[in-house]
Protein backbone atom coordinates (compact mmCIF):
# COMPACT_ATOMS: atom_id res chain seq x y z
CA UNK A 1 0.00 0.00 0.00
CA UNK A 2 2.87 2.32 0.94
CA UNK A 3 4.60 1.54 -2.39
CA UNK A 4 1.38 2.35 -4.31
CA UNK A 5 1.03 5.75 -2.57
CA UNK A 6 4.69 6.51 -3.40
CA UNK A 7 4.18 5.70 -7.08
CA UNK A 8 1.04 7.84 -7.19
CA UNK A 9 2.92 10.70 -5.54
CA UNK A 10 5.81 10.38 -7.97
CA UNK A 11 3.38 10.38 -10.86
CA UNK A 12 1.78 13.56 -9.53
CA UNK A 13 5.19 15.26 -9.13
CA UNK A 14 6.18 14.23 -12.67
CA UNK A 15 2.93 15.60 -14.04
CA UNK A 16 3.42 18.89 -12.16
CA UNK A 17 7.04 19.19 -13.33
CA UNK A 18 5.96 18.44 -16.89
CA UNK A 19 3.32 21.14 -16.60
CA UNK A 20 5.91 23.63 -15.29
CA UNK A 21 8.32 22.75 -18.12
CA UNK A 22 5.61 23.26 -20.73
CA UNK A 23 4.32 26.54 -19.31
CA UNK A 24 7.88 27.92 -18.91
CA UNK A 25 8.59 27.75 -22.68
CA UNK A 26 8.51 31.33 -23.97
CA UNK A 27 5.67 32.28 -26.25
CA UNK A 28 8.14 33.63 -28.80
CA UNK A 29 11.50 32.03 -29.50
CA UNK A 30 14.55 34.30 -29.54
CA UNK A 31 15.77 35.02 -33.08
CA UNK A 32 19.49 34.91 -33.85
CA UNK A 33 21.52 36.95 -36.35
CA UNK A 34 24.83 35.28 -37.21
CA UNK A 35 27.85 37.42 -38.14
CA UNK A 36 31.43 36.25 -38.74
CA UNK A 37 34.59 37.38 -40.51
CA UNK A 38 37.15 40.15 -40.15
CA UNK A 39 38.87 40.87 -36.83
CA UNK A 40 39.33 44.44 -38.08
CA UNK A 41 35.58 45.02 -38.52
CA UNK A 42 34.73 43.02 -35.38
CA UNK A 43 34.95 45.94 -32.88
CA UNK A 44 32.41 47.95 -34.90
CA UNK A 45 29.96 45.08 -35.38
CA UNK A 46 30.31 44.05 -31.74
CA UNK A 47 29.53 47.63 -30.59
CA UNK A 48 26.51 47.83 -32.91
CA UNK A 49 25.29 44.39 -31.78
CA UNK A 50 25.48 45.41 -28.11
CA UNK A 51 23.49 48.60 -28.70
CA UNK A 52 20.96 46.79 -30.91
CA UNK A 53 20.37 44.10 -28.29
CA UNK A 54 19.84 46.78 -25.63
CA UNK A 55 17.30 48.53 -27.84
CA UNK A 56 15.18 45.41 -28.41
CA UNK A 57 15.23 42.25 -26.32
CA UNK A 58 14.07 39.52 -28.72
CA UNK A 59 17.06 39.22 -31.07
CA UNK A 60 20.49 37.83 -30.25
CA UNK A 61 23.43 38.84 -32.45
CA UNK A 62 26.46 36.50 -32.44
CA UNK A 63 29.70 37.97 -33.82
CA UNK A 64 32.54 35.57 -34.65
CA UNK A 65 36.11 36.24 -35.78
CA UNK A 66 37.63 33.92 -38.38
CA UNK A 67 39.26 36.52 -40.64
CA UNK A 68 37.77 37.98 -43.82
CA UNK A 69 38.56 34.86 -45.86
CA UNK A 70 37.28 32.51 -43.15
CA UNK A 71 34.12 34.59 -42.82
CA UNK A 72 33.41 34.44 -46.57
CA UNK A 73 33.81 30.64 -46.49
CA UNK A 74 31.01 30.42 -43.93
CA UNK A 75 28.95 33.11 -45.69
CA UNK A 76 29.13 31.34 -49.07
CA UNK A 77 28.02 28.09 -47.38
CA UNK A 78 24.93 29.90 -46.11
CA UNK A 79 26.00 29.59 -42.46
CA UNK A 80 25.90 33.31 -41.63
CA UNK A 81 23.59 36.25 -42.30
CA UNK A 82 26.32 38.90 -42.44
CA UNK A 83 30.05 38.75 -43.21
CA UNK A 84 32.49 41.32 -41.79
CA UNK A 85 35.21 42.07 -44.36
CA UNK A 86 38.31 44.27 -44.35
CA UNK A 87 38.66 43.85 -48.13
CA UNK A 88 36.19 43.31 -50.99
CA UNK A 89 34.94 39.83 -51.83
CA UNK A 90 37.40 38.09 -54.21
CA UNK A 91 36.60 36.57 -57.62
CA UNK A 92 37.05 33.07 -56.20
CA UNK A 93 34.67 33.82 -53.31
CA UNK A 94 32.16 35.38 -55.74
CA UNK A 95 32.19 32.17 -57.80
CA UNK A 96 31.73 29.96 -54.72
CA UNK A 97 28.80 32.10 -53.52
CA UNK A 98 27.26 32.07 -57.01
CA UNK A 99 27.48 28.29 -57.20
CA UNK A 100 25.75 28.03 -53.82
CA UNK A 101 23.04 30.51 -54.83
CA UNK A 102 24.19 33.10 -52.28
CA UNK A 103 23.55 36.70 -53.35
CA UNK A 104 24.46 39.71 -51.22
CA UNK A 105 24.61 43.47 -50.75
CA UNK A 106 28.04 45.07 -50.21
CA UNK A 107 28.05 47.92 -47.67
CA UNK A 108 31.10 50.03 -46.68
CA UNK A 109 30.75 50.90 -42.99
CA UNK A 110 33.96 52.80 -42.06
CA UNK A 111 37.47 53.82 -43.05
CA UNK A 112 40.46 52.10 -41.49
CA UNK A 113 44.01 53.37 -41.31
CA UNK A 114 46.11 50.25 -41.48
CA UNK A 115 48.67 50.96 -38.76
CA UNK A 116 52.33 49.90 -38.60
CA UNK A 117 53.50 49.65 -34.98
CA UNK A 118 56.74 49.11 -33.05
CA UNK A 119 57.61 48.68 -29.41
CA UNK A 120 57.73 51.96 -27.39
CA UNK A 121 61.39 51.20 -26.54
CA UNK A 122 62.30 51.39 -30.23
CA UNK A 123 64.42 54.57 -30.33
CA UNK A 124 65.92 54.25 -33.84
CA UNK A 125 62.74 54.39 -35.92
CA UNK A 126 60.57 57.52 -36.02
CA UNK A 127 58.83 56.65 -39.28
CA UNK A 128 58.99 54.19 -42.19
CA UNK A 129 59.07 54.52 -45.97
CA UNK A 130 57.10 52.22 -48.28
CA UNK A 131 60.44 50.98 -49.63
CA UNK A 132 61.67 50.03 -46.12
CA UNK A 133 58.44 48.18 -45.36
CA UNK A 134 58.69 46.35 -48.68
CA UNK A 135 62.26 45.34 -47.90
CA UNK A 136 61.03 43.82 -44.62
CA UNK A 137 57.90 42.07 -45.90
CA UNK A 138 58.40 41.10 -49.56
CA UNK A 139 58.67 37.35 -50.39
CA UNK A 140 62.37 37.73 -51.29
CA UNK A 141 63.12 38.90 -47.74
CA UNK A 142 62.47 35.46 -46.28
CA UNK A 143 65.66 33.96 -44.88
CA UNK A 144 67.67 37.03 -45.97
CA UNK A 145 66.39 40.13 -44.20
CA UNK A 146 66.61 38.75 -40.66
CA UNK A 147 67.99 41.72 -38.70
CA UNK A 148 67.12 45.38 -38.47
CA UNK A 149 70.55 46.18 -39.91
CA UNK A 150 69.66 44.14 -43.03
CA UNK A 151 67.05 46.80 -43.82
CA UNK A 152 69.24 49.78 -42.91
CA UNK A 153 72.89 49.46 -41.74
CA UNK A 154 72.30 52.33 -39.29
CA UNK A 155 69.72 50.26 -37.43
CA UNK A 156 70.55 47.70 -34.66
CA UNK A 157 72.25 44.42 -35.47
CA UNK A 158 69.36 42.63 -33.74
CA UNK A 159 66.77 40.07 -34.90
CA UNK A 160 63.81 41.57 -36.77
CA UNK A 161 60.67 40.17 -35.07
CA UNK A 162 57.73 40.47 -37.47
CA UNK A 163 54.05 40.21 -36.47
CA UNK A 164 51.13 40.31 -38.89
CA UNK A 165 47.68 38.97 -39.73
CA UNK A 166 47.33 35.46 -41.14
CA UNK A 167 46.60 34.54 -44.75
CA UNK A 168 42.81 34.43 -44.15
CA UNK A 169 42.88 38.11 -43.18
CA UNK A 170 41.70 40.89 -45.46
CA UNK A 171 44.24 43.14 -43.73
CA UNK A 172 47.01 40.79 -44.91
CA UNK A 173 45.63 40.98 -48.46
CA UNK A 174 45.42 44.77 -48.44
CA UNK A 175 48.85 45.33 -46.85
CA UNK A 176 50.63 42.99 -49.25
CA UNK A 177 48.91 44.67 -52.22
CA UNK A 178 49.68 48.22 -51.02
CA UNK A 179 53.28 47.54 -49.90
CA UNK A 180 54.51 44.63 -52.04
CA UNK A 181 52.40 45.32 -55.13
CA UNK A 182 50.51 42.02 -55.12
CA UNK A 183 47.89 40.47 -52.83
CA UNK A 184 49.21 37.67 -50.60
CA UNK A 185 52.81 38.26 -51.82
CA UNK A 186 54.67 38.13 -48.51
CA UNK A 187 57.47 36.41 -46.68
CA UNK A 188 56.11 33.56 -44.60
CA UNK A 189 58.54 33.56 -41.68
CA UNK A 190 56.63 35.91 -39.37
CA UNK A 191 54.32 35.41 -36.39
CA UNK A 192 50.82 35.35 -37.90
CA UNK A 193 47.45 35.46 -36.17
CA UNK A 194 43.84 36.21 -37.09
CA UNK A 195 43.49 37.64 -33.56
CA UNK A 196 44.89 41.18 -33.56
CA UNK A 197 45.23 41.10 -29.77
CA UNK A 198 47.89 38.40 -30.18
CA UNK A 199 49.81 40.76 -32.51
CA UNK A 200 49.44 43.64 -30.02
CA UNK A 201 50.91 41.48 -27.25
CA UNK A 202 53.76 40.26 -29.46
CA UNK A 203 54.94 43.75 -30.42
CA UNK A 204 54.42 45.19 -26.94
CA UNK A 205 56.70 42.54 -25.37
CA UNK A 206 59.64 42.73 -27.80
CA UNK A 207 61.84 45.80 -28.25
CA UNK A 208 62.86 44.58 -31.73
CA UNK A 209 59.34 43.81 -33.00
CA UNK A 210 57.30 45.45 -35.75
CA UNK A 211 53.76 44.60 -36.89
CA UNK A 212 50.61 45.90 -38.53
CA UNK A 213 46.81 45.77 -38.02
CA UNK A 214 43.71 47.98 -37.99
CA UNK A 215 43.72 51.42 -36.36
CA UNK A 216 41.25 50.51 -33.60
CA UNK A 217 43.65 47.97 -32.07
CA UNK A 218 46.37 50.62 -31.92
CA UNK A 219 44.02 53.24 -30.41
CA UNK A 220 43.01 50.72 -27.73
CA UNK A 221 46.67 49.96 -26.91
CA UNK A 222 48.42 53.33 -27.32
CA UNK A 223 50.19 52.90 -23.98
CA UNK A 224 51.85 49.65 -25.20
CA UNK A 225 52.73 50.56 -28.79
CA UNK A 226 54.21 53.27 -31.02
CA UNK A 227 52.55 53.97 -34.40
CA UNK A 228 54.90 54.83 -37.25
CA UNK A 229 54.27 57.74 -39.64
CA UNK A 230 54.45 56.44 -43.22
CA UNK A 231 56.30 58.14 -46.07
CA UNK A 232 54.49 57.24 -49.31
CA UNK A 233 56.32 56.98 -52.64
CA UNK A 234 56.83 60.45 -54.09
CA UNK A 235 55.76 62.19 -50.87
CA UNK A 236 57.98 64.64 -48.98
CA UNK A 237 56.49 64.17 -45.50
CA UNK A 238 55.68 61.10 -43.41
CA UNK A 239 52.05 60.97 -42.27
CA UNK A 240 50.70 59.39 -39.07
CA UNK A 241 47.49 57.32 -39.02
CA UNK A 242 44.55 59.29 -37.59
CA UNK A 243 40.95 60.29 -38.19
CA UNK A 244 42.11 63.57 -39.74
CA UNK A 245 44.74 62.12 -42.11
CA UNK A 246 42.34 59.44 -43.36
CA UNK A 247 39.59 62.00 -43.95
CA UNK A 248 41.86 64.44 -45.80
CA UNK A 249 43.33 61.64 -47.93
CA UNK A 250 46.95 62.20 -46.86
CA UNK A 251 47.45 58.80 -45.16
CA UNK A 252 48.34 56.72 -48.18
CA UNK A 253 48.53 53.97 -49.30
CA UNK A 254 47.28 52.32 -46.09
CA UNK A 255 43.84 53.97 -45.69
CA UNK A 256 40.95 51.80 -46.89
CA UNK A 257 37.20 51.28 -46.57
CA UNK A 258 35.97 48.25 -44.59
CA UNK A 259 32.68 46.41 -45.16
CA UNK A 260 29.79 44.21 -44.17
CA UNK A 261 28.12 41.87 -46.68
CA UNK A 262 24.47 40.93 -46.10
CA UNK A 263 22.99 37.77 -47.61
CA UNK A 264 19.90 38.33 -49.78
CA UNK A 265 18.03 35.45 -48.11
CA UNK A 266 18.70 36.97 -44.69
CA UNK A 267 17.28 40.31 -45.84
CA UNK A 268 13.83 38.69 -45.84
CA UNK A 269 14.11 38.33 -42.04
CA UNK A 270 12.67 41.46 -40.37
CA UNK A 271 15.27 41.30 -37.58
CA UNK A 272 18.20 41.33 -40.07
CA UNK A 273 16.71 44.25 -41.99
CA UNK A 274 16.19 46.12 -38.72
CA UNK A 275 19.75 45.34 -37.55
CA UNK A 276 21.45 46.54 -40.76
CA UNK A 277 19.45 49.78 -40.82
CA UNK A 278 20.34 50.25 -37.14
CA UNK A 279 24.00 49.56 -38.03
CA UNK A 280 24.15 52.23 -40.75
CA UNK A 281 22.18 54.77 -38.70
CA UNK A 282 24.40 54.40 -35.61
CA UNK A 283 27.73 53.81 -37.40
CA UNK A 284 28.95 57.46 -37.31
CA UNK A 285 28.96 57.46 -33.50
CA UNK A 286 30.01 53.85 -32.83
CA UNK A 287 32.74 53.71 -35.51
CA UNK A 288 34.44 56.70 -33.88
CA UNK A 289 34.02 55.23 -30.38
CA UNK A 290 35.91 52.04 -31.25
CA UNK A 291 38.76 53.92 -32.97
CA UNK A 292 37.97 53.92 -36.69
CA UNK A 293 37.03 56.72 -39.06
CA UNK A 294 33.33 57.15 -39.95
CA UNK A 295 32.18 57.63 -43.52
CA UNK A 296 30.27 60.83 -44.31
CA UNK A 297 26.51 61.03 -43.62
CA UNK A 298 25.96 61.07 -47.38
CA UNK A 299 27.88 57.78 -47.67
CA UNK A 300 25.75 56.12 -44.99
CA UNK A 301 22.54 57.46 -46.59
CA UNK A 302 23.57 56.01 -49.96
CA UNK A 303 24.56 52.69 -48.34
CA UNK A 304 21.10 52.54 -46.71
CA UNK A 305 19.46 53.18 -50.09
CA UNK A 306 21.57 50.42 -51.66
CA UNK A 307 20.57 48.03 -48.88
CA UNK A 308 16.85 48.78 -48.81
CA UNK A 309 16.80 48.87 -52.63
CA UNK A 310 18.50 45.42 -52.68
CA UNK A 311 21.43 46.46 -54.86
CA UNK A 312 22.93 42.99 -55.12
CA UNK A 313 26.60 42.36 -55.81
CA UNK A 314 29.98 44.05 -55.38
CA UNK A 315 31.30 47.26 -56.89
CA UNK A 316 34.79 45.76 -57.16
CA UNK A 317 34.19 42.84 -59.48
CA UNK A 318 36.44 40.46 -57.55
CA UNK A 319 39.61 42.52 -57.22
CA UNK A 320 40.91 44.77 -54.45
CA UNK A 321 41.73 48.42 -55.17
CA UNK A 322 44.18 50.64 -53.32
CA UNK A 323 42.92 54.23 -52.93
CA UNK A 324 39.25 53.63 -53.90
CA UNK A 325 36.80 56.53 -53.29
CA UNK A 326 33.69 55.46 -51.36
CA UNK A 327 31.23 57.86 -53.02
CA UNK A 328 32.22 56.47 -56.42
CA UNK A 329 32.12 52.87 -55.16
CA UNK A 330 28.57 53.21 -53.80
CA UNK A 331 27.32 54.41 -57.21
CA UNK A 332 29.07 51.75 -59.30
CA UNK A 333 27.19 49.00 -61.04
CA UNK A 334 27.26 45.90 -58.84
CA UNK A 335 28.35 42.43 -60.03
CA UNK A 336 27.61 38.97 -58.68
Amino acid sequence: MQMKRTLVALGTVTAVLGSIAITSVPAMAESIIKVDGSSTVFPITEAVAEEFQKAQKVTKVTVGVSGTGGGFKKFCRGETDISDASRPISKKEMDICKEAGIKYVELPVAFDALTVVVNPKNDWLQGATIEELKKMWEPEAQGKVMKWSDVNPKWPNEKLALFGPGADSGTFDYFTDAINGKEKASRGDFTASEDDNVLVQGVSRDKYAIGYFGLAYYVENKDKLKALPILNKGATKAVSPSLETVMDGSYQPLARPIFIYVAEKSMTKPEVKEFVNFYLKNAPKLVKEVGYVPLSNAHYDQAMKNFNGKKLGTGFGGKNEVGVRVEELLKREAHL
